[in-house]
């Protein structure tokens, strides 16, 4: 066998040393902790791997294959949580299963020994995510293996095979294609050559585009310049309805703005017979106000997310006139980015929000 650069046997050792200390560790833990254990031996073999020979060749993709069938779930996020008997739960699914337990009403539980689980009681499992960081994963564009704490740098900067734009997409070029392919479009793209009349088509394609971003931005900075603005952080809460089948909905405590009180709602999926079924999850919300009031009271509200949540939401901008007989609004959508999103707010145990409100003088 050749010698080996200095640089590599120091690789060599540093992996080898971590899995000896990581493989003791595991041995040490399993009667205190088999969850413990479990993250310390997946830390050694992720080292093993890294002493087979052939590291990054296809073959060797099989060792980070069978570490994945030692929890039994796919490795496709790098937060893993695990319940009080040390089953790991990726954090997607946990997230999942806490939305879900919420939407039927039911404790939360363990898919694999039925235990309890909530964000309480489960906790991230540090030494398997670093396990897992170090496996071998396979780039969607070119098909080589690289360790998963390096696949994202890969994919986005690096790799030669993934998708890219033509540098005149700004003037209407639609081509998409291989990195190693953009310099050759490029060289031949028809944009640049276009007439002045052909690019102004485009370009007022795109223009229409940007105005619909920059007229929401222009409304809210309008109404940051009203004379009456008030906003308050809101709180829902999970009820159930009287109903024979119960059904899930959210209800703030009454709340005091610009001198009137006010009440938030919510349902899930429209209030959907079985929305635990549903894959697509949505939530949508009315405003009502509790106050009498002796004059039309006419008002535009949006709700964005606490100021401690990291849930993504669109601001979107909604007008209502209140009167003592029409009171309250039609359910409007919370503009949630996705399903994930919504699985977050029905994971918690409460939704923290932050609505404002603008009173229209005529």
């Amino acid at each position: 066998m050749a010698p080996k650069p200095g640089a590599e046997w120091s690789t060599v050792l540093s992996h080898l040393a971590l899995g000896v200390v990581s493989l003791y560790a595991a041995v040490s833990s399993v009667q205190s902790s088999r969850g413990a254990a479990a993250g310390f031996l997946l830390q050694a073999l992720a080292a093993a791997t890294t002493l087979v020979p052939g590291l990054g060749t296809h073959e060797d993709c099989l060792a980070g294959a069978w570490v994945a069938t030692v929890i039994g779930l796919p490795l496709l996020a790098f937060d893993f949580h695990w319940c009080t008997n040390g089953h790991l739960m990726c954090a997607g699914c946990f997230i999942h299963l806490l939305a879900d337990a919420r939407l039927k009403e039911e404790q939360a539980t363990c898919p694999n020994c039925r235990c309890e689980i909530s964000k309480s009681l489960c906790c991230r499992n540090l030494a398997v995510e670093k396990a897992v960081s170090e496996l071998p994963s396979e780039c969607g564009f070119c098909l080589r293996q690289f360790p998963r704490s390096l696949l994202e740098r890969h994919q986005k900067e690096e790799c030669q095979d993934r998708v890219t734009q033509c540098k005149y997409k700004r003037i209407g070029c639609p081509w998409h294609g291989p990195f190693h392919e953009l310099t050759v479009h490029e060289a031949a793209c028809a944009h640049p050559t276009k007439t002045g009349n052909e690019l102004m088509e485009i370009l007022d394609e795109m223009d229409q585009s940007h105005r619909k971003e920059m007229q929401l931005y222009n409304s809210i900075f309008s109404l940051l310049s009203f004379e009456k603005i008030g906003y308050t952080e809101v709180q829902f809460r999970p009820y159930r309805t009287d109903d024979f089948i119960t059904r899930l909905y959210y209800e703030t405590p009454r709340f005091t703005v610009l001198n009137q009180t006010w009440v938030l709602k919510a349902r899930e999926n429209d209030s959907e017979r079985n929305p635990n079924l549903s894959c697509k999850r949505t939530l949508s919300f009315q405003l009502l106000l509790k106050s009498k009031v002796t004059a039309p009271l006419e008002c535009s509200f949006l709700l964005l997310k606490g100021p401690y949540d990291d849930v993504r939401i669109s601001p979107v901008i909604y007008h209502f006139v209140f009167t003592n007989e029409s009171n309250e609004t039609d359910y409007v959508p919370l503009p949630i980015i996705d399903s994930v999103e919504c699985n977050k707010l029905l994971a918690a145990k409460n939704i923290n929000l932050r609505l404002f409100l603008f009173q229209i003088q005529k």
